[in-house]
């Protein structure tokens, strides 16, 4: 699939050549119907907190392996939903022009080391005689980050979904984060960023809609 990848200083880290459209290649996303096992969570943090050299059983840390267990059960809760539900209700309505909705807030956790990424995501799309509300656009993201996750994939994944769920002219999805897993460990460079999009029809085939919606998304409207 076309994507391109860039630093915070905007420079390209790598892109594809072929411009060609193509099907979305949509994951299936089906959900997982067994309920998350607390318990065996409960019963790895206590291990794993034994394996550090701590005492599970002192006061502090009596309850963490139940707090922590709730907390993955919330972080990955994007397992146990279909992302796809949220794009089933559309709207006829005629409109030729760029739809963006900006600067969408969510938070990840990196599948490498289960830790959290966290930044704004930037989805737009060329409607084809249809719309969807603005909310569901909010609540794929949220669906599809809440669950162990790379950003370059999860970007792709917004857009091919969008793509065969709206089949619109095109769609666009411009994402950038913070990586705690380069902040607080290996490395540790705090205040880098990692931006990736995925362009598809029209955003990837014409340059001038591709320019138009990378300045609407800095806010040079002039």
């Amino acid at each position: 699939m076309d994507s391109l990848s860039v630093s915070a200083n905007g420079s390209h880290l790598g892109s594809d050549d072929d411009h060609e459209l193509a099907e979305p290649n949509v994951p299936p996303f089906e959900p997982l119907t067994a309920p998350v096992d607390l318990p065996r969570i409960e019963r790895a943090v206590r291990e794993l907190l034994s394996a550090l050299g701590e005492d599970p059983d002192r006061e502090g840390l009596l309850e963490t392996p139940a707090r922590v267990s709730r907390m993955y059960a919330e972080v990955f809760s994007g397992l146990r939903i279909d992302p796809r539900v949220y794009l089933r209700k559309t709207f006829t309505q005629k409109h030729d022009e760029m739809v963006l909705q900006k600067d969408i807030e969510f938070t990840s956790f990196c599948e490498h080391h289960l830790l959290p990424f966290t930044g704004k995501a930037h989805i737009a799309y060329l409607p084809n005689g249809k719309i969807v509300g603005l909310s569901k656009m909010a609540r794929v993201l949220e669906a599809v980050a809440r669950r162990p996750q790379v950003q370059e994939r999860m970007t792709e994944e917004i857009a091919d979904l969008l793509m065969a769920e709206l089949e619109p002219r095109g769609v666009a999805v411009v994402v950038e984060a913070s990586h705690s897993c380069m902040t607080i460990r290996g490395v540790r460079k705090s205040g880098t960023s990692c931006v990736t999009s995925a362009m598809r029809g029209s955003f990837l085939t014409n340059p001038a809609t591709r320019n138009e919606l990378m300045m609407l998304i800095s806010n040079k409207l002039s």
